[in-house]
């Protein structure tokens, strides 16, 4: 039989392959003599060995296989052994693939296909192949169907090498979004593996001496572990191996085990799982850089079309990768840039030399009110079409054409309506654009303009000053000169002591607010804080402005609502406040005028509200009254004077009670208003009935309330707040000496203490310590009541046994609430 297929090529036709067919020995042939072949088969096998293209024939039961010459390369290590066997033992690894084709033919039935992809196994391994053919069926004398003839074409290579073009195609689009190399490296393994079919697909990226390689990323099949972030020998896969990946040579090995270039570091290769392995290099300027490196789980011969492919992918993941962590490093030091400019306090703007704003720091979007997608990449004047022509403008232009820095002031209306000062300072930059910085300024503008206004109100003031102590000095002076001639009689010297006395009094007077209005503004006032109803406030308010009313003869017409709404407050100061706002509504009232005085409450507040027929002010001036040395303007011959100092003491101590005071006035001549409102003390009581238990009302049926201890050298602080807390029904005991207060603590244990820090002899910190270590009062519950608020106070304070620390003057709210979770001590020490 081989002889046939070495004798027939090149013969001229059927009748030559006849006779050359009847001449061989077929003795051991499965099909017999050509003799005894029907004519069928004997014209078929001569069209199969005569043809220049791949043909076999497939005759009898088992379909014995006859092939020509040019089929040979197909079967590579399966000829001569393969033909006359049975079609199905020759191709056993692609027969469940045929079976479809076969029954078609043997059903009379031709069939074509085209690069129809087969896995062969044709030298040892197996390889996917691609095949165009066409399967006819033959007959015998009878007419039967008795086998079949195929004429095909391998278009492997072909279909190879669209399949690489699609692949790089496809790799290109995939690596072109990606910005992270650890995602290029992944993202081309996973595609190089799904095209080849193999297991695993690894990037090593050698260090610099050479030695060793670290995985940065890295493809496989599912079920096989992860080789990324782990570092690896080079010599450990073989020394030959890596003599030749140094070297630049692509190494392909089958088969790891039988290898002699690795079968001595087979375990290697087994830890990862990888029988048959491609290394492909990447060596730069003679030093190697990375590889590419595939690996099957079986035995496998490495197709010339394959290492082509790797190779490719090799040289393009490279560039690739170095690409990406080119652009890498850009963005971390553009990331480093903008947030060091993102940390500044200015403004920063980069304007490119076409007016494009190139970037824009996170202070700049804000101060412009706008979004980075609103500015980067617009031209600067179509963003600030109003900024061009103004100052701001103007620097740019002569910066950006000039090349010379500078800066300017300006003002700008902000999208909301507000007015806003920049500080701009422009410079010019390298490649012919402009760098801007800008700040915010109106805090310093506006705190210019207040000093200014300040510095004016206060030289006023000082003019007024001087007037006013001039005034009772002149009437001083004379009745001095009077008393000094000595030629006075009784009645004119008792006139004289009394302008005398009158005028010094109205001295003290000024003397006095000049010294109280200074105290509270410095915070140096400590109000005694009791219950006051709104009676009381108003009642005596009026006393002691009703001379003045009187003198006047002006009408004060009072509507009281809530007498008994009561504030926790300084009753002194709020009498004073009051009565700064009445005396001030009869200075600038006319004589005659009505002037009214009105107390109210709302269910969180006390208000008291005082309007006059006088003179009225302006609405600018409204939103100053407050301030201290603020005046409406007067006449020079006013009798009712004054320091401009009642208002500002009233505006802070109403804000020391934790209350509002405003000003309205329609305007000259139409008079004015002031309402005051102080938090009420109701929803204090409210609150402390609601969760405290009042005096014989304890909780879970006790008869006595909890008892509390106040120690405070202060002995008007403590007196006050013992009161108070009384009135909210608990049983309190004070003492203003902290050994007694100790020893009082010790002797009847009261449920909760609230202890001054500030004590002499024994400050609050040690009296809690020593109570905290006395088994009769460590389950006490201790308040720190104190002046002193830093953290570190309150720290001090909790460290040495204080439960909670309150800061005066005391929010009752807070305490209300510190007290509702008060154990008594009796029953906490039950449980």
């Amino acid at each position: 039989m081989a002889d046939i297929l070495r004798t027939t090529a090149g013969l001229g036709g059927q009748s030559d392959v006849r006779r050359l067919l009847s001449e061989c020995d077929w003795s051991a042939s499965p099909l017999g003599p050509p003799s005894d072949w029907p004519p069928e088969l004997t014209t078929a096998v001569s069209m199969a060995v005569s043809s220049a293209f791949p043909m076999f024939v497939c005759w009898g039961p088992e379909l014995r296989f006859l092939y020509n010459d040019a089929y040979i390369p197909i079967l590579g290590a399966k000829h001569p052994w393969a033909f006359g066997q049975p079609f199905h033992v020759i191709w056993a690894e692609i027969w469940p693939d045929l079976v479809p084709i076969v029954d078609r033919a043997l059903s009379n039935k031709s069939a074509y296909f085209e690069d129809l992809p087969l896995v062969m196994e044709r030298h040892g391994y197996r390889e996917r192949t691609w095949f165009t053919f066409s399967y006819s069926p033959l007959h015998d004398g009878a007419g039967r169907v008795m086998g079949m003839y195929c004429t095909n074409i391998e278009t492997t290579q072909r279909v190879q090498a669209e399949r690489r073009a699609a692949f790089e195609l496809a790799l290109a689009d995939a690596l072109r979004p990606l910005t992270s190399a650890d995602e290029a490296i992944y993202t081309a393994s996973a595609l190089l593996g799904e095209a080849l079919q193999v297991e695993r697909v690894m990037y090593g990226e050698v260090d610099a001496r050479g030695h060793t390689f670290s995985v940065a990323r890295d493809w496989q099949r599912q079920g096989l572990s992860g080789m990324a972030g782990q570092v690896f020998a080079i010599d450990a896969f073989g020394p030959e191996v890596a003599r030749a990946g140094r070297a630049g040579e692509v190494i392909a090995i089958e088969d790891a085990r039988s290898d002699t270039r690795t079968a001595a570091h087979r375990d290697a290769y087994a830890a990862i799982g990888v029988v048959a392995s491609l290394l492909v290099p990447l060596v730069k300027g003679g030093e190697l850089l990375s590889f590419l490196a595939l690996g099957c789980s079986a035995p496998h011969r490495w197709s010339e079309a394959e290492i082509a492919l790797a190779r490719g992918m090799s040289e393009r993941l490279w560039s690739a990768v170095d690409l990406a962590r080119a652009h890498a490093a850009l963005r971390a030091e553009r990331d480093r840039s903008q947030i060091i400019l993102d940390s500044i306090a200015e403004g920063f703007i980069l304007i490119g030399r076409d007016w494009t704003v190139l970037q824009v720091n996170a202070e700049g979007l804000r101060l412009a009110h706008r979004s980075a997608a609103q500015v980067i990449g617009r031209k600067h004047w179509d963003v600030w079409p109003e900024v061009e022509h103004g100052p701001a403008g103007q620097l740019y232009h002569e910066v950006m054409q000039a090349r010379v820095a500078g800066s300017v002031e300006f003002s700008y209306d902000a999208p909301d309506g507000t007015e806003n000062w920049f500080e701009v300072r422009a410079y010019p930059t390298r490649d012919g654009g402009v760098v801007c910085f800008f700040l915010d300024i109106s805090a310093s503008k506006q705190a210019t303009a207040k000093l200014r206004a300040a510095d004016q109100r206060k030289d006023e003031f000082l003019a007024m000053l001087a007037h006013e102590l001039r005034n009772p000095l002149a009437p001083i002076s004379a009745a001095a000169d009077l008393l000094r001639i000595g030629r006075l009689d009784e009645a004119r010297v008792r006139q004289s002591s009394a302008i005398i006395g009158r005028q010094v009094r109205h001295m003290t007077s000024l003397v006095d607010d000049l010294l109280d209005v200074s105290r509270v503004t410095r915070g140096l006032v400590t109000l005694a804080r009791a219950p006051v109803t709104a009676r009381t406030i108003v009642d005596e308010a009026i006393e002691q402005v009703r001379p003045m009313f009187e003198a006047r003869r002006q009408h004060l017409q009072v509507a009281v609502a809530r007498p008994d709404a009561s504030v926790l407050g300084d009753r002194a100061r709020l009498v004073q406040v009051l009565a700064n706002l009445l005396g001030n509504a009869a200075k600038y009232t006319p004589e005659g005028c009505r002037i009214e005085l009105m107390a109210d409450a709302d269910a969180a507040y006390l208000r008291l509200a005082v309007r006059d027929e006088g003179i009225g002010m302006e609405p600018a001036l409204t939103e100053h009254v407050f301030d201290l040395f603020t005046q409406a303007k007067r006449s020079s011959d006013r009798s009712q004077g004054g320091l401009g100092l009642g208002l500002a003491l009233v505006k802070n101590l109403v804000e020391l009670h934790g209350g509002t005071v405003a000003c309205y006035s329609p305007g000259l001549g139409q008079g004015s208003s002031f309402e005051v409102a102080l938090p009420l003390m109701q929803p204090l009581a409210q609150a402390a009935s609601s969760s405290l238990p009042e005096a014989g009302q304890a909780a879970a049926g006790e008869a006595a309330p909890l008892r509390l201890l106040v120690v405070d050298d202060n002995v008007d602080a403590a007196a006050t707040l013992g009161m108070l807390l009384e009135a909210c029904g608990y049983a309190v005991a004070v003492e203003n000496e902290s050994p007694r207060g100790l020893a009082r603590a010790l002797d009847e244990r009261p449920d909760a203490a609230l202890l001054d820090i500030g004590l002499p002899d024994m400050d609050g910190n040690e009296m809690a310590r020593r109570l905290r270590a006395d088994p009769r009062t460590a389950g006490m519950v201790l308040v720190a009541v104190t002046g002193y608020g830093q953290e570190q106070d309150r720290r001090t304070a909790l460290e040495a046994g204080f439960d909670h620390h309150l800061v005066k003057p005391v929010d009752m709210d807070k305490l209300a609430r510190v007290l509702a979770d008060v154990v008594p001590l009796g029953k906490a020490l039950e449980a």
